[in-house]
Order: structure tokens, then C-alpha cells, then sequence
């Protein structure tokens, strides 16, 4: 294992229990941190909502409040937005609140992020800014060789499909997935990217060690690894883009679920693609 790490210019962490699949055939990514950083910052919109609106108890501090919120939060990532709401519904409930109905906390989030993301939308849509500022770090290259091996693509997020669509085509990401590009729906418990996993698997009749999944959230690991995936976790610092220094809290939370190797970015992206396969 110490050899396949030397190989690495930058950071990485390779599990003990990591085989070579030199038979893989889909690859799935997911999309916010793991491709894109239009939404850089996210959290920092979420949590200070959550804190703004959760009921007070006499037992509170704001260092306990924020980690609380922070976790839950944190623990969601990868799933629908929908889900964190519904945490935080509970939250309120219960400290003998009467909380809302979870699509009115994530329309509000959703108009507090547009808030924040919005001149980046702007700037990229007048081509005042390059794709390049809000790709993660070596994407483009990773996503050619991809590509030029003969792998199918697919695109599986948590964000609201609409706006995944919206900024994979600003990013110039979407002509790599085609028609795989999948996001949240208003029906949320229509998609998850559990199901597109097992989608991909039933229509193309191939079992789970042909598949790759690229994430920075647990819940795509998770579930690459229930179906004989391998697991590539990118604990991407996305406040950094190009600093080669993994997120603290992102490597370790997806170490605990399983990954296979984690990455801060893709600046190795030959040199994985090589383990990968095993050559």
C-alpha cells in the first residue's frame, strides 16, 4: 500500500482493504464539492438559518446549538436538501416547537443561497468568469480520461435537478453525461442516488464491481459500497480549490463509511485511474 501511495503527488488515503477493478464500466459522480463549487459555502447559509429559527431551551449554548446543527447537517450531506429540513423539523419538535413543513425551510434556504451564488451564476453566464474558478481542481482532465477509456458517465445529485442541469452546462461538464444528469425532484422520494445506482446496474446488467462512484458526501459512498462498488471519497476543501489539503471533517467522515481511496482533488488523476485498473 505504501507503494501505491508514493505513487501520489499530492494527498491520499488508501484503505487496507482496497483491490484493483480493472473490469470497471460506469462511473458516477456526484456534483456540489465533488465536481462543481458554485455552491461553495453552503453550509454557511444552512447553519445560520437553522440557528436563527431553532426554538431556544435553557439549556442551550451557541457552541452546543452550532455543533448539534452542524452534525446534523454535515451527516446529510449527499442526500436530498429536502432531508436536512426534515432533520431540522425534528429539531424543532423537539423542543416543544411547532415547525414548519420542510419545503417552506428549503425554499428559504434556496432563496438565501441564490442570494449568495448569484453573482457566480451571473459571472459565469456573461463569461466574466472561466468554468475553471468553480471546477474542482483537475475535474476536466479526470473527466476526459474517463471519457477516453469508454466508461458511461452519470451525474447523481442532492441539489434540485433543475439547477444541477443549469450549472453542469455553465461549468461545460454536461456534453461528458448526456441525458445522466439526475437531481432532486419536487417528489423527493421518487429519486435518491440509491436508485440511480441500481437503475444503472439493472439496465445495463452488470453487477456492482463494474461500478465507480467519485463523492464527497457519505451517502453516495454508502451506497456504492452496498452494491460491490469501488468507492473513490474526494474530501475536497472547497473554500480552497488547489491546495491539495484534504477537509478534516469530510476525510474522516468518509473514511468511517467505507471509501477506498480518498482524494483532496484530482491533480493525480492519471496516476488513480492507473491504480484503479491495477497497472
Amino acid at each position: 500500500m505504501i507503494n501505491l501511495v508514493n505513487r501520489f503527488t499530492g494527498s491520499v488515503d488508501i484503505s487496507p482493504a482496497f483491490k484493483p477493478r480493472p473490469n470497471i464500466k460506469h462511473v458516477v459522480f456526484d456534483f456540489d464539492g465533488t465536481i462543481s463549487l458554485i455552491r461553495e459555502g453552503w453550509p454557511e447559509i444552512m447553519l445560520p438559518m437553522f440557528e436563527e429559527l431553532l426554538p431556544h431551551v435553557d439549556t442551550d449554548t451557541p457552541e452546543s446549538v452550532r455543533k448539534m446543527l452542524f452534525n446534523d447537517i454535515m451527516t446529510l450531506n449527499g442526500k436530498q436538501t429536502i432531508y436536512q429540513m426534515i432533520r431540522f423539523c425534528e429539531r424543532v419538535a423537539e423542543r416543544a416547537g411547532v415547525p414548519e413543513d420542510p419545503i417552506y425551510y428549503k425554499r428559504e434556504y434556496l432563496r438565501r443561497l441564490e442570494n449568495k451564488i448569484n453573482g457566480r451564476i451571473e459571472g459565469l453566464l456573461n463569461k466574466e468568469t472561466t468554468p475553471e474558478k468553480f471546477l474542482l481542481h483537475g475535474v476536466l482532465d479526470l473527466l476526459n480520461q474517463l471519457e477516453k477509456c469508454g466508461f458511461s458517465l452519470y451525474l447523481a445529485s442532492g441539489t434540485d435537478e433543475q439547477y444541477v442541469k443549469r450549472e453542469a452546462k455553465l461549468l461545460g461538464v454536461s456534453d461528458f453525461f448526456g441525458e445522466h444528469i439526475y437531481g432532486a425532484l419536487d417528489d423527493y422520494k421518487s429519486f435518491s442516488k440509491q436508485k440511480v445506482i441500481k437503475q444503472i446496474l439493472k439496465d445495463n446488467s452488470v453487477s456492482g464491481d463494474s461500478l465507480l462512484v467519485f463523492g464527497d458526501g457519505y451517502v453516495e459512498i454508502e451506497n456504492c459500497k452496498s452494491v460491490g462498488g469501488l468507492a473513490i471519497a474526494v474530501a475536497s476543501d472547497e473554500a480552497n480549490n488547489g491546495s491539495g489539503k484534504f477537509d478534516d471533517w469530510k476525510h474522516k467522515r468518509l473514511l468511517s463509511v467505507g471509501a477506498d481511496i480518498v482524494v483532496p482533488d484530482y491533480r493525480d488523476s492519471a496516476v488513480l485511474l492507473e491504480v484503479i485498473k491495477g497497472k
